[in-house]
């Protein structure tokens, strides 16, 4: 599956992705470079019938709607964990709240309907107050005791996500088409690729309490049946190649299925897991399974997947009905060229011409022990540069690379590296700021686990294109955002807190940032 391919359709072909083979940097020194200019093919795009819509699941759909576009991460909805159209309450939590104080807000606001829905479980129907009958009505049809006490052991709180979404819409632009080609040509259905709003919101950093990480939340273990992930690649961060092992993953799910609703809530709960809810339940119809399964892990994530999936495929498709007019970022443009060997990263960076920095961010799935020159880009790794990158001169360069006498290069290259220590009041983020390098680049060349961990007197190793600021005493007045960053990694690299980027930016949310935005980091002379 070529990643340079392009989804043509009816509107004018975007980008195109140059994919450069190496064919080896041994003497012989071959060089070919491949230029895939493919348009169109894959298979055709499956009916929508295919995802069934059933309407005895559109309360649970129009939760996830109001979730995704109408309940911000500052507000939580108090509901039923079962029927998810029953809400008992929409509030605020301020947005200085700590994590801890916002899980206090929430286990206090559930244990309040809890404590309602058990009074009413006892037989009271009269003397209501106006909460109690409040809630009562909600279950007008089912309110005898019985399902009230059920009801009171199923109270959930659930944090809006409806900011989260609108950022992932705009981040989505980067990948949308490789996602849909991908899908496209593994005969899964394109509609698919609004499923990262429900994994990561479109962020290839997330990552869960469980280990599941990048833009599809691949857990180590089943990511291993579809990339590459040991010590010093980790192609789950990597958009395009774990969204190439989704598509994989989806399409295998269905096989052993026969059903994309089950399928889709396969990629949640595992294919062996709904082979055994259909043989429970005796149907391969995904509402009853929704409904009545109670098997030992489909809980309320398992059971509410494809639901909030349908929920994010509607927005998704529609997205200014919701948001308003949103620009999503462009598709990401670039150039791939496959190693022949193993190369170490400042060989690449010196080769090519491209900053360590840049190769970072196209090349999320290569590790800290490559960038601090502990480890080599592995043989066959598939590199990711910026359009232009990688002409036939800056290829044939690389390719004339002698890795042994590289190695020796570096190894005395370190051995008169330059040095920093530390003097009382420095932070990491303003030393690397002083030699033009970035505060996750010394870390990792100083063995630091925590980036601010420094002390007076240490020496710090600096990399070799370090150099000093002209002025030590100025600062940068100002900073551009650049794809991929985050308010807390700008205050970091900066030495600015994020408070104070927000207060000099007259920010009101730390994640509506967006690549290009010039922020201050001083304030404005007299004061403004």
């Amino acid at each position: 599956m070529e990643s340079g391919r392009e989804n043509f359709r009816s509107t004018p072909v975007r980008h195109f992705m140059k994919r450069v083979v190496l064919l080896s940097m041994r003497p012989a020194r071959a060089v070919v470079l491949v230029l895939l200019l493919t348009f169109g093919g894959g298979l055709p795009a499956l009916a929508d019938e295919a995802l069934p819509r059933p309407a005895g699941l559109e309360p649970d759909i129009g939760f996830w709607r109001q979730v995704f576009t109408e309940v911000s991460s500052t507000q939580v909805v108090v509901h039923d964990n079962r029927y998810l159209g029953v809400v008992y309450e929409k509030f605020d939590i301020p947005a200085s709240a700590t994590d801890s104080a916002r899980r206090r807000m929430m286990d206090a606001a559930a244990a309040r309907y809890e404590g309602i829905l058990k009074v009413l479980a006892s037989g009271k129907r009269s003397g209501l107050s106006a909460e109690e009958a409040r809630v009562l009505a909600l279950w007008s049809g089912r309110a005898d005791n019985d399902s009230l006490r059920a009801a009171a052991g199923r109270v959930r709180t659930q944090q809006g996500l409806a900011d989260r979404f609108q950022q992932g819409v705009v981040r989505a632009g980067r990948w949308k088409d490789h996602i849909q080609l991908n899908l496209r040509e593994a005969g899964v259905p394109e509609r698919l690729a609004a499923l990262p709003h429900v994994e990561s919101s479109f962020d290839p950093e997330a990552r869960s309490f469980v280990g599941a990480a990048g833009l599809w939340q691949f857990t180590a273990g089943t990511g291993r049946n579809y990339m590459r992930i040991d010590q010093v690649v980790d192609e789950r961060r990597d958009p395009f190649r774990s969204s190439e092992a989704a598509a994989r993953l989806l399409r295998s799910n269905y096989l052993a299925l026969q059903s994309w609703p089950l399928a889709i809530t396969a990629y949640n709960h595992g294919a062996g897991g709904m082979r055994r809810a259909v043989r429970e339940m005796g149907t391969t119809d995904i509402e009853p399974i929704i409904r009545n399964y109670d098997g030992p892990s489909f809980g309320f994530a398992s059971r509410n997947f494809y639901v909030s999936f349908l929920a994010a495929d509607e927005v998704d498709r529609n997205p200014q009905k919701f948001f308003g007019n949103l620009q999503p970022e462009p598709p990401e443009r670039g150039t791939t060229i496959v190693l022949a060997d193993h190369v170490r990263a400042d060989t690449l960076e010196r080769s090519l011409g491209v900053s360590r920095e840049t190769l970072q961010t196209y090349n999320p799935a290569l590790l800290s022990p490559v960038w601090s020159g502990r480890r080599e880009v592995p043989r066959g790794f598939t590199l990711r540069l910026p359009e232009g990158a990688a002409d036939a001169k800056t290829v044939a360069r690389l390719a004339a690379a002698d890795p042994e006498a590289e190695r020796e290069r570096a190894r005395k290259a370190a051995l008169n590296a330059a040095t920093h220590r530390v003097s009382s009041g420095e932070t990491l983020s303003g030393i690397a700021q002083r030699y033009g390098t970035s505060p996750s680049r010394l870390a990792e060349l100083n063995g630091l686990s925590k980036k601010n961990l420094i002390r007076v007197g240490q020496v710090l190793k600096l990399p070799g294109d370090a150099r000093a600021a002209p002025s030590q005493g100025e600062s940068p007045s100002t900073y551009v955002v650049r794809r991929g960053d985050s308010l807390g990694a700008i205050a970091r690299r900066t030495g600015v807190t994020q408070r104070q980027l927000m207060v000099l930016n007259s920010l009101d949310n730390p994640h509506r940032i967006y690549p290009g935005q010039r922020l201050r980091l001083t304030a404005a002379p007299g004061g403004g």
